[in-house]
């Protein structure tokens, strides 16, 4: 099944009020628990040195679960996603006119053309960065580079680790070419190297952070903590 279908099709099998299933974020089909959900807010909070006056861009936000608990700790601000069903959701459930908002778009469009993103000083993708296509990827971080002039630090969390990936699979029964597929059910596989690499051929410096072993995906994920590499 498509990503597609997983993000537009699949949320509707779920409970109204079922926030992390609707975006699989899930262990044998359970919701992860709270003190999972605590973790990555720990995490990004840390990584992002997210500040009371901050402003958050969180992009490929899905319902909006995750975000407004880490919009709670700044002054707000716009998750953007490409799924109606889920944008619903974030509206209905989380959306503080004025504060905490959600836009349906595509986020590589949202980059490279939305006005007043100048506003935001904090940035956001997790747990989604590894299903966009690599042109897709690169015109994203490159869009945010350009445009999002006042983005000091960009947390990209929950990204599977290449180097790691027998940790994943581990009867060793890798698919070909399944590291490279942003649609197959993790998305794309890179290592640290190769996410520098990413971040350095967009304009970022990269920095790595691992999340403590009681996370149930530690053992083969990894967080990158993007900052703007001086322009020459």
């Amino acid at each position: 099944m498509s990503n597609e279908y997983f993000y537009k099709e699949f949320p509707k099998t779920c409970a109204a009020d079922d926030f992390w299933g609707q975006v699989r974020r899930t262990v044998n089909g359970k919701p992860v628990g709270e003190d999972q959900i605590a973790m990555i807010v720990d995490a990004v909070r840390a990584g992002l040195d997210l500040q009371a006056a901050d402003c958050l861009l969180d992009l490929c936000c899905g319902n909006g679960a995750l975000s407004t608990r880490i919009f709670a700790h700044c002054s707000g601000g716009l998750g953007v996603d490409f799924s109606g069903v889920l944008i619903e959701v974030a509206q209905a459930n989380f959306a503080r006119p004025g504060r905490d908002e959600y836009l349906l778009d595509d986020v590589e469009a949202f980059v490279s053309r939305s006005a007043g993103v100048e506003r935001f000083t904090k940035g956001l993708c997790y747990g989604s960065f590894q299903y966009l296509p690599e042109a897709k990827a690169r015109a994203v971080l490159g869009g945010l580079r350009a445009r999002c002039c006042g983005v000091s630090h960009m947390f990209i969390g929950n990204l599977p680790d290449r180097d790691r990936i027998s940790n994943f699979y581990r009867d060793g029964d890798v698919q070909e070419g399944i590291a490279d597929d942003p649609g197959s059910p993790v998305g794309i596989w890179r290592s640290q190297s190769q996410f520098a690499e990413l971040a350095r051929a967009t304009g970022w410096n990269a920095l790595f952070r691992q999340m403590p072993a009681e996370y149930y995906a530690a053992h083969y994920r990894y967080d990158a903590v993007l900052t703007p590499a001086e322009i020459i």
